[in-house]
């Protein structure tokens, strides 16, 4: 008689192939099994598609190591061979300026798994020569886990960048008003304890509710990002001073304002101190809408806040709403008012920091929906669309 076995992939690992690929993570299979084997579970997964792209380690043995570097590229499936050979796939590849990620469970996978730039040992099925000489250990031996980290990895460092950010704009747009205020020979638009109530509050709360924003679901769609790229990289940077310089330049206007609607201008002398506290306050309310209400605008460098949904981050909403709250009691309660040298807004006043204090969100929103357009109608005329880091 005949008895045929086999041992299936994983059902989840056809998707998570395919998901990696979207992601820009090219996925090799490395085997000990025969070429034909080997290509066959290749094929079933995706992985590869013509048997051209198979190679044996005898084949590799009759390449150069120069020659072979060029040609790595072409190669999806590793047949039959050596710890030698893994080292030398790894060390290929990595000349060719790939990030290289191995997976191993035995002992001879140990030397690759250290040559790797990321090596990743079986937790369950893995030796212990093999998790030691990795860099992490994965729990559940599933190669899904591996692309659902990727994922995950990315959106932890999206958030990040996403608060640096937004303090970074939210400083520099305090750093421009106070600098050019008294350039221009006038009062400083905002007093230390002022600064302070800023910093500490206003600013930090939106800025840990961006770290906890939930995840992009087209993340996985980008290409992977430079190692030696630039954090300001992407736009970031662009963002960043153009977004600083807008929210310091509308804190100057609502501290010239506050002096206009007296009847005085910020460069005149012997100004009345209450007419100062006015544009003071102006400026204070201005500044710290224009931060509140910018940080939706940071959740994502390219859809509008309307298309991954106003709410759907409660804790930023709930610290906008809480920052509002605060800075409504301190403007409120005469002791708190006091203490920080403030003066009740009037009608005129409050509608003026309501408007201006959207105006950097809503310039955001237009610059987006005007570079979205330009890439659809690259697209549409066979363009290439930038991607981004």
């Amino acid at each position: 008689g005949l008895v045929g076995m086999i041992d299936r992939p994983r059902l989840e690992v056809q998707p998570a192939i395919q998901k990696a690929r979207q992601a820009g993570v090219t996925t090799l299979m490395i085997t000990g099994d025969h070429k034909t084997t080997a290509f066959a579970i290749g094929r079933e997964l995706g992985i590869a598609e013509d048997m051209t792209q198979t190679l044996t380690g005898q084949e590799m043995d009759d390449i150069g190591d120069e020659d072979f570097k060029d040609r790595i590229a072409g190669y999806r499936i590793f047949a039959r061979v050596s710890p030698e050979h893994k080292v030398r796939i790894v060390k290929a590849l990595q000349s060719r300026g790939y990030v290289v990620s191995m997976t191993g469970d035995g002992v001879n996978d140990a030397p690759s798994l250290s040559s790797a730039d990321i090596g990743i040992a079986m937790g369950v099925t893995g030796t212990d020569v093999a998790k030691s000489a990795a860099d992490m250990i994965l729990a559940d031996d599933n190669f899904a886990t591996i692309v659902s980290a990727i994922e995950q990895g990315r959106n932890i460092y999206s958030n990040i960048k996403k608060s640096v950010t937004f303090l970074i704009t939210c400083n520099l747009g305090e750093v421009v008003a106070m600098f050019f205020s008294l350039l221009a020979g006038w009062n400083a638009p905002l007093i230390a304890t002022q600064i302070l109530w800023i910093n500490l509050l206003t600013d930090s709360l939106p800025a840990i509710a961006l770290g906890m924003d939930p995840g992009d679901p087209d993340i996985m769609r980008e290409k992977p990002r430079d190692p030696g790229e630039s954090f300001f990289a992407g736009g970031a940077g662009r963002r960043a001073a153009l977004g600083g310089l807008s929210i310091g330049a509308l804190t100057m206007f609502a501290f010239w304002f506050g002096h206009y609607e007296h009847g005085f201008s910020p460069g005149q002398d012997s100004v009345p101190l209450h007419v100062v506290e006015y544009a003071r306050t102006m400026a204070f309310m201005v500044l710290v809408a224009c931060q509140l209400y910018y940080s939706l605008a940071f959740r994502n460098s390219r859809k509008s806040v309307f298309a991954i949904g106003i709410f759907s981050n409660q804790y930023l909403i709930w610290s906008i709403v809480l920052g509002i709250l605060l800075q409504s009691l301190l403007l409120c309660i005469p002791g708190m008012r006091e203490a920080f040298n403030l003066q009740m807004l009037d009608l005129q006043g409050w509608g003026m920091a309501l408007v201006l204090g959207f105006l950097p969100l809503a310039g955001s929103e237009v610059y987006k929906l005007l570079a979205n357009a330009r890439i659809g109608k690259d697209r549409g005329t066979g363009g290439v669309s930038p991607t981004a880091s």
